[in-house]
């Protein structure tokens, strides 16, 4: 008995070791159930059989445990893979693709398909799709109201089902039954997006979807893992939706900026423009010169002004518009309407220049290229320098028209009484009480328009007066060097025609009667300026010299002998010396110190060095011809002068 105890146990000790090798090669379940019927047939007694199916289901007991191990360790590894797929910066498309495939991998389904819900939660659309084998999946609407990814919303958990055309437990929607129709599909597991919405309240943003074409009965391990799938297809979802509004605000805010930084650039360019045509109207430019310069700014080969009336201001190139062209005065309205510039006819536009409701003129303009929004602002700037030329234009049309009437008045020297004429310069913001001098300049080849624009615009900028007379232009400005201001009138007015101006100037005047005595002896200075050659000099009596003490109406000896020899007068008087003398006895001794020491009945040396100090005096050039004509002049004026009042002392000392 013993020894059949002892036979039985080590044929369950070597049954058991088989049944443990099996486990170790992973054999199937048929080699297991051999080693049981093996044992039957050999007449294993019922308690060695009832051992050995035990530990036979022990075995695959623990089989089956490694496996489901094996698989949940494989389907984690393939969710750790997903996640690091999908922390790539997919966009919304990207990510549900990636989201598909994996789940058809990760489960081994057939098929695997998101649908996204509609904003106001009433449908769902496919976006997404893997291992389908219809055209119409991908797009399909599929309502929210039942199947499978109704369970999925409601339990905010994964819901499947074996057979979904054949279950009964959930409410069946036609479209996606007919999904399931047209895909052959069986069994089917939905898992929701979930996302944290507003106020931390969670939302689904759609279900993920997997299928079978057989009848299949999903394991919790597989519910768990599409569970989380789901969890992280919702956060990619999110993130890529958040990357890409992200991207979108990133691009628009590039391309605001741009926009600014060409806005800006354009600002900078239509103010510069203005600048320059403002900088031309102030200076005194004519519209003509205003128009150059905006048509070069503008790039634009034609250019035309035109007033409200239709009539040509100024132009540049060939005019754009003829004033009788059809439907030309529409087009001037419509622009004055809109305030801003219309398109006319051959490719051009027409601006209006205004000054609040008033039009005070058109700009026509023919570009080489088609104008932008750029180039309209750029035109609408151009109008508006435009517009304050016109205003200038017209305001010194109607007062420019008042000072030229005042200052022929004034030059006429007529009855008018000078309280009159002083009452209507003070209206004009012109004091004759103050000193003016006069100037006459006669411009080389005659005066024209342009010089007589130029003219009205110096005048104006030197509060002063002009008036054209002939060929010559006449100026009053306030001043008391007649000289210096007939210098500067010539040197600006040159540069303006670009040729020379001849230049007689004269005052100081400080009533309406020495306006007239100064404009006469302005004129004569011009006249001995031009008998004697000096086509494009500048001069006034004091430049002439004694001429101009011949050419005066009202000659100033005193003044005249003391620009000559004044100095030498003064160190006369207080030294004591006898300077004035010695140059008498100089110049009647044709300039020989020697003889001139002899008359003086001093030694030469003295002669010398006195002429050594009315050099000092008077500055080298005073030996010069013309300088010695004037000191012969004036010392004989001196002398002379010295004479008349001795004359005219000595009645009163007899007297006394």
């Amino acid at each position: 008995m013993a020894a059949d105890d002892r036979a039985s146990s080590e044929s369950d000790l070597s049954t058991f070791l088989e049944l443990l090798e099996l486990l170790g090669r992973e054999a199937p379940d048929s080699a297991f159930d051999q080693v049981v019927a093996d044992a039957r047939r050999s007449g294993a007694s019922p308690a060695g059989l009832r051992r050995l199916v035990r530990a036979k289901d022990a075995a695959l007991a623990v089989r089956d445990r490694l496996d489901r191990r094996r698989q949940r360790e494989s389907g984690l590894a393939a969710l750790v893979d997903t996640a690091r797929d999908l922390s790539l910066p997919y966009g919304p498309d990207g990510v549900l693709k990636t989201v598909v495939r994996r789940a058809r991998l990760l489960l081994g389904a057939d098929m695997a398909w998101v649908a996204l819900h509609d904003p106001d939660g009433r449908r769902s659309r496919v976006c997404a799709s893997d291992g389908h084998v219809t055209a119409d999946t991908l797009g399909c609407v599929v309502p929210a109201l039942g199947g499978a990814g109704r369970g999925a919303t409601r339990r905010r958990g994964p819901f499947w089902t074996a057979d979904h055309l054949h279950d009964d437990a959930f409410a069946h929607v036609p479209a996606l039954d007919d999904l399931a129709h047209a895909e052959g599909l069986h069994a089917v597991m939905a898992v929701p997006l979930r996302t944290e919405g507003a106020g931390g309240q969670e939302t689904a943003s759609g279900v993920l979807y997997v299928a079978d074409r057989r009848v299949r009965h999903f394991t919790p391990d597989e519910t768990a893992l599409m569970s989380a799938l789901g969890d992280l297809a919702a956060a990619a979802l999110d993130r890529a939706r958040l990357l890409e509004r992200t991207r979108a605000e990133n691009g628009a805010l590039a391309s605001g900026a741009a926009r600014a930084r060409q806005g800006l650039a354009a600002a900078r360019t239509s103010r510069q423009v203005l600048d320059r045509l403002l900088d031309l109207v102030l200076t005194g430019r004519d519209l003509q010169a205003v128009a150059m310069e905006a048509a070069e700014l503008l790039g634009v080969p034609e250019l035309l002004v035109r007033d409200p009336a239709g009539r040509r201001l100024a132009a540049v190139g060939a005019a754009p518009d003829e004033p009788g062209a059809p439907g030309l005065l529409a087009r001037v309205l419509d622009a004055h309407a809109e305030g801003r510039p219309v398109r006319s006819g051959g490719g051009g536009w027409v601006c209006p220049a205004t000054a609040g409701d008033e039009l005070l003129g058109t700009l026509h303009v023919v570009p080489a290229a088609p104008l932008g929004a750029h180039g309209l602002d750029l035109l609408r700037t151009a109008a508006r320098a435009l517009a304050v030329a016109l205003l200038v234009r017209r305001s010194a049309g109607t007062d420019g028209r008042v000072r030229d009437l005042l200052f022929g008045d004034l030059l006429k020297g007529g009855d008018a009484p000078p309280e009159q004429l002083a009452e209507r310069a003070r209206r004009l913001d012109v004091d004759l009480d103050r000193p003016h001098v006069l100037v006459v300049a006669r411009p080389e080849g005659g005066t024209g328009g342009r010089a007589a624009v130029w003219a009205s615009s110096y005048a104006y900028r030197t509060s002063g007066l002009k008036a054209v007379d002939g060929d010559c232009l006449v100026m009053m400005l306030p001043g008391t060097d007649p000289g210096s201001a007939g210098e500067a009138l010539s040197a600006e007015l040159s540069a303006v025609l670009g040729r020379p101006v001849t230049v007689g100037s004269a005052g100081p005047a400080t009533d309406p009667a020495g306006i007239v005595a100064a404009h006469r002896e302005a004129r004569r200075c011009l006249e001995a300026v031009t008998a004697l050659g000096g086509v494009g000099v500048a001069a006034s009596p004091r430049e002439l010299g004694f001429l101009g003490l011949l050419l005066s109406d009202s000659p100033n000896t005193v003044g005249f002998v003391r620009r000559a020899i004044g100095p030498v007068l003064d160190y006369d008087t207080q030294q004591c010396t006898e300077l004035a003398r010695t140059l008498e006895a100089y110049f009647a001794s044709a300039c020989s110190p020697s003889r001139a020491a002899e008359t003086l009945h001093v030694h030469p040396n003295t002669v010398s060095r006195r002429l050594e100090r009315v050099t000092e005096l008077l500055s080298p050039g005073w030996q010069e011809p013309s300088r010695a004509l004037e000191v012969q002049l004036a010392l004989q004026l001196w002398r002379t002068r010295q004479a008349l009042v001795r004359r005219r002392d000595q009645p009163d000392r007899a007297i006394g």
